[in-house]
């Protein structure tokens, strides 16, 4: 898997991978999709625009052989060797191949090679699947929780009103 930075000519096709991966249904769904958690868009151009104008900030991408996007990780510098991890993709077509865990690697050797010691991330609760699928992957619950930023739809519209994010953390 060859990982290298995004460039503004793939932000169209982020932006698409994004909201299939998270937000598509039927056939070409995520076995992640936030089905009936959230609804709407996940992800808008002006959005990414913003999470890489962040310090430090970078969306790694990864596409086929043949130039498709296959998958995407945002990582953010913070404090004390800690970086955020966000934005892990993977194309629906090509999950379940060891390609997310692939990917994740990919990203905490980047966040190594850049001198991070831990990689943190924050994690819907009611999505048990993907908050078990990291846990297997040496991440651990920190016990913090964050809210959910009710009011706020850039990220789509909540389903639910009891939402809040685990924060996960590993270090690497």
């Amino acid at each position: 898997m060859k990982l290298r930075t995004v460039v503004e000519t793939d932000y169209a096709d982020v932006v698409a991978l994004a909201n299939l991966a998270y937000r598509g249904t039927g056939e070409n769904a995520s076995w992640n999709a936030e089905t009936g958690i959230l609804e709407g868009v996940r992800l808008t151009e002006s959005l990414l625009r913003e999470d890489l104008a962040k310090p430090g900030a970078v969306l790694l991408v990864w596409h086929d052989d043949g130039g498709v996007l296959m998958g995407t990780v945002f990582l953010q510098p913070k404090e004390d060797g800690v970086w955020y991890l966000g934005l892990l993709t993977v194309r629906p077509g090509g999950q379940n191949r060891g390609s997310g865990k692939e990917l994740l690697a990919a990203a905490e050797a980047y966040v190594k090679s850049h001198a991070g010691a831990r990689v943190r991330m924050t994690v819907l609760h009611v999505r048990e699947a993907l908050v078990g699928w990291y846990l297997r992957r040496g991440y651990r619950e920190t016990g913090v929780r964050e809210a959910f930023p009710y009011g706020d739809e850039r990220f789509g519209k909540p389903l639910r009103d009891d939402l809040y994010f685990v924060v996960l953390e590993k270090a690497v």
